[in-house]
């Protein structure tokens, strides 16, 4: 047997014969994905156990290693990408997204600088620019790529607290956080958990929740009451699509109330940014387009591979002075354009957008409609499909995406979503919303249609049924 060596590991050949069975095994990934059952069959230890344990001491050829990587792992894979995967918000890949993440990483380039990786620079500029477009939010805002909402929420956030300290006369970049005027941060009762890290990672601390509605939204009546009579430096996170109801906060009134007490508005929309890209569902986002701030994830209702989120700020100045570093050894940009590094936390990256402009492009702007409609509709069929079981209701008003189900009793609601998620077919997480256990239907996969609906609910069915009869 001849030993490999580093150089053949390294050679064109063996590049070649490794990317080819990669790309082999992806492609029958993603053809049987209708089909496949979407719990993984294997947990960490057996996964582990069949990559092996031990660092080999010498070399292997690339392809031999992509054999193993692939099965060990595939059999303890999730099919999150399935029609009938409706798990916390997990949305499917497009396939012009996707191919253009493969290159991404072919290409492998350091989205960083813009006059140093131009080409795929001018790909996310170009998709920022889109982004803004479809949303209907100012086009001069600044738009970085991050890894997720959580980055996206503390981007926005970043440069809000840039913002409010310095209108305060306070340079936080300068003399930091201690000693300067302390940040009221408000959001609503129901706020995303991300909104918390990102605030926590910050040094802005624990929000001032203002208290919701049945549906979640926050309460534009007691928002407008704790701003009365108060000033000082404020930043106030609304929320676009709540994790349980898909409710939309009443923007309009808030940001109103909010600007006049002289606050920042930061919008966390991870999936409901998405709604103002419909004119069937943009009712929803009425006033959001007034707020300061936006966060949303590319790889939630756009379909786009993880990871990707995406950071929009108004204000520029703000945004880069909160995010932008400088040294010696960076190629800065000439122009007046600000280098991808300074609206966004990593300095380092790779070129996350670029699937967001692959996706754009490949969709139009009635593609994208018609993607958050089917979405909509899919999960309007879901609630009435739910309804129809005996024993089961619907608890939240369906008006996006999001559906909250429950059986006669919390014990039934956990048993019901074991007993659906053993069965492979479909696929929900569980959750506690108001008090109760739910069973939460998220619909963010392009490819969940009419027959994975009522395939869906057939697998419910067949588990509502079992769980009555134990």
């Amino acid at each position: 047997m001849t030993q490999t060596s580093f150089d053949d590991t390294r050679s064109a050949p063996a590049a070649a014969e490794a990317l080819d069975r990669a790309h082999a095994a992806a492609v029958d990934w993603l053809t049987r994905m209708p089909e496949r059952g979407i719990p993984a069959t294997t947990g960490v230890a057996e996964t582990q156990s069949r990559l092996g344990l031990e660092l080999p001491t010498d070399a292997e050829p690339p392809g031999d290693v992509i054999d193993a990587l692939i099965r060990a792992v595939e059999p303890g894979l999730m099919a999150s990408q399935s029609p009938r995967f409706f798990g916390w918000v997990m949305g499917g890949t497009l396939p012009a997204s996707l191919a253009a993440d493969w290159l991404v990483s072919a290409w492998d380039q350091n989205a960083g600088m813009r006059e140093v990786t131009t080409g795929v620079v001018a790909a996310e500029d170009l998709a920022g620019r889109w982004l803004c477009e479809l949303l209907g939010l100012d086009p001069a805002c600044d738009v970085g790529f991050t890894t997720g909402a959580t980055m996206a929420n503390l981007t926005g956030l970043a440069a809000a607290r840039t913002r409010v300290l310095r209108d305060a006369g306070w340079d936080a970049d300068e003399r930091g956080l201690a000693g300067g005027p302390p940040i009221r941060f408000l959001a609503g009762a129901e706020r995303h958990g991300s909104v918390d890290l990102a605030a926590r990672l910050l040094g802005l601390g624990a929000a001032e929740l203002i208290d919701a509605d049945d549906q979640g939204r926050i309460r534009p009546d007691l928002l407008a009451e704790a701003l009365a009579g108060r000033s000082g430096p404020t930043i106030l996170a609304l929320q676009a699509g709540n994790v349980h109801s898909g409710a939309f906060d009443p923007f309009a009134e808030c940001v109103a109330v909010a600007h006049d007490a002289g606050a920042w508005v930061h919008v966390d929309g991870a999936f409901g940014l998405w709604a103002g890209a419909s004119p069937r569902s943009r009712h929803l986002m009425r006033g959001a387009e007034d707020a300061d701030s936006w966060a949303t994830d590319a790889h939630k209702t756009l379909n786009v591979p993880y990871d990707c989120g995406v950071a929009i700020v108004r204000d520029r100045v703000s945004l880069r002075q909160a995010m932008g570093t400088h040294a010696s050894y960076l190629t800065a940009t000439t122009t007046a354009d600000a280098d991808p590094h300074e609206r966004v936390p990593e300095m380092s990256r790779r070129a996350r957008g670029v699937p967001v402009w692959a996706a754009l492009r490949s969709l139009g702007t009635s593609g994208v409609a018609a993607l958050i409609d089917r979405l909509t509709r899919s999960a309007q069929l879901l609630a009435d499909g739910v309804t129809a079981v005996p024993g089961l209701q619907v608890l939240n008003d369906v008006v996006f995406t999001q559906v909250c189900v429950a059986a006669s009793t919390d014990e039934a609601t956990r048993a019901l979503g074991e007993v659906l998620r053993a069965d492979g077919v479909a696929f929900a997480s569980s959750s506690e919303w108001h008090g109760r256990a739910v069973l939460r239907f998220s619909v963010s996969n392009a490819g969940t249609d009419d027959e994975a609906v009522a395939e869906s609910l057939a697998a419910l069915r067949r588990a509502a049924e079992r769980i009555g009869k134990q």
